[in-house]
Formats: structure tokens, sequence, C-alpha cells
């Protein structure tokens, strides 16, 4: 039997639970040698190196729409301090502390998010939205990655994107981020626009290397353990340099998350003899 941790058997102790991790978060992140990117341009470097779009609104939540449009609002809260910041050489970016006090003035609106394993409403939620184009990004470029979480559950089908599977990002202030350090001699920047329902990620460089990254999955596994069905898949990248002919196939790492939602009739479950029935 799991110990209930002290903050869900005394909930009155949370706000002070959540204060502490923050401020522990960021002291840890002010003595660890790292120079996170602080400076935003209006104007955008030469080129364009990717570029991604994805609808705003999920129709397939279960959940009032206006938690969608309040998704939205944190959205355009949350970039403003992301479009024009620039990585330079040497630096390191986090999503944290890049939207730190975007809130400073106008708060965020109650979302939808993920709390003990259960998705329910918060203020603020909705912002991994965010946090995954970035990292579809980042995964496009010759930039390291330092950290990143993936959803450890997928409630409902997400909208439609161009990244393959298990390509996501969660974040959670005090607790998860999302960072990537250049190691390189150029710097890159972050551009990030609202057209119509969509959200629009682009990064931009100094110059254009030629290089060309897809990202790709493996075979995509379903587990059944315990009454829950688990998606588990391989997410690789492949670089295509100029003037050599196979690309350079990398994996990048497994990802795995419990599905919450009825899978297509005949999917293959393991574990069991019959075919994925998509109850939890």
């Amino acid at each position: 039997m799991n110990r209930r941790r002290l903050t869900q058997r005394f909930p009155w102790l949370v706000p002070l639970r959540t204060w502490q991790r923050k401020k522990c978060f960021y002291l840890a992140m002010a003595l660890d040698g790292s120079h996170y990117c602080r400076v935003r341009s209006p104007q955008r470097l030469p080129h364009l190196l990717f570029r991604s779009a994805c609808p705003m609104y999920n129709t397939q939540t279960g959940f009032d729409m206006r938690y969608q449009r309040n998704k939205v609002y944190n959205l355009k809260l949350a970039a403003a301090p992301l479009d024009g910041l620039i990585i330079g050489p040497g630096e390191t970016f986090s999503f944290c502390q890049a939207v730190r006090h975007a809130d400073r003035q106008v708060r965020y609106k109650e979302g939808l998010t993920v709390v003990d394993g259960r998705l329910t409403t918060a203020y603020g939620g909705g912002l991994c939205q965010l946090s995954n184009l970035l990292f579809w990004l980042f995964l496009h470029s010759p930039l390291t990655l330092v950290e990143r979480h993936g959803h450890l559950v997928k409630d409902f089908p997400e909208p439609p994107s161009d990244a393959p599977m298990g390509v996501d990002a969660t974040i959670c202030e005090g607790w998860k981020d999302l960072k990537v350090r250049n190691d390189t001699p150029d710097r890159f920047q972050i551009g990030i626009q609202f057209q119509g329902e969509n959200i629009v990620g682009s990064l931009y460089g100094d110059r254009e290397s030629g290089v060309r990254y897809e990202i790709r999955n493996g075979p995509a596994h379903y587990l059944r353990r315990g009454g829950q069905i688990y998606q588990r898949v391989q997410v690789l990248r492949l670089t295509f340099r100029p003037g050599e002919g196979e690309p350079v196939s990398s994996p990048l790492y497994w990802n795995q998350c419990a599905i919450g939602y009825p899978l297509p009739a005949g999917t293959p479950v393991e574990g069991e003899g019959e075919q994925a029935s998509g109850r939890r």
C-alpha cells in the first residue's frame, strides 16, 4: 500500500510546499554554474531553421470548452517572454526560468492539468502545449538536451501535429523543467506566433548549415498492466549532412505513458490474448 504524501494528508500545506519547492528550484539554478539565456530581440536572426504549427483547441478532452479558451489565454501570456529569446553560445534555455514572471502583472487562468496522476483544472493549466512545441523545435537543431520529462498519462487524443508519438515535454515549476544548452558557436532564436486557432513555433539561427533533421518513431507497443494500458515507443533522430549519402540514425529515448482513452479497434496489446478495448 502506497503511503500518502504529507500534502495529501494535509492539503492546507500545499501552498507552503509549493513556495518551498520554487525557492529551492531557482536557488539550485542560480548555483549550478549555467548561464541562462535572457536576451530577447524583436529582430529575427537571418535563417529560419524549422517551423511547426498546431491547433490550440482540443474538443476531445471531455471538459467544458472554456478551459480550452483559458488555455489559449495562458499560452499567449507565457509566449510573450519567449518570443524573440536568443540562446547564445554556451547559454542554457530553461522554460521555467524564461516564463517565470509572465504572470507578474496579469494572472493565468484555470486550465487543464494533471495533478497526482489525475486530469483536473488548475491555475496556469495548458502550458505543456507550449513546452511540447518548443521541444519539437529543439529536436530539429544541434542544441543539447539537458532536461526533459514526458507526460506520465495521456488522458485524451492529441490535436493534429507534425510531431510523432512520444515527442512531448511536461513542465511543473519547482519540479520539472525543459532545458537545452547551446554547445555551438552559433546563436539560436525562438519565435512564437498565433495565427487564428493555431500556435506557430519557429527556430531561427545565425547561419544555414545545410544539416537537416527528421524525428521518427520505432514501432509503438501497447502493454496492459494491472488493468491500465501503456504506450511505449522509441523516438529516433535522423541527421542528414550535406555531401553524405545515408543519414545518421540516433536513438534519443524511449517514451512510455498510460493511455486514458479508447484505442482504435484492433490495436494489439501485449501481455494478453485479446485486442485492446481502450478501457482503463
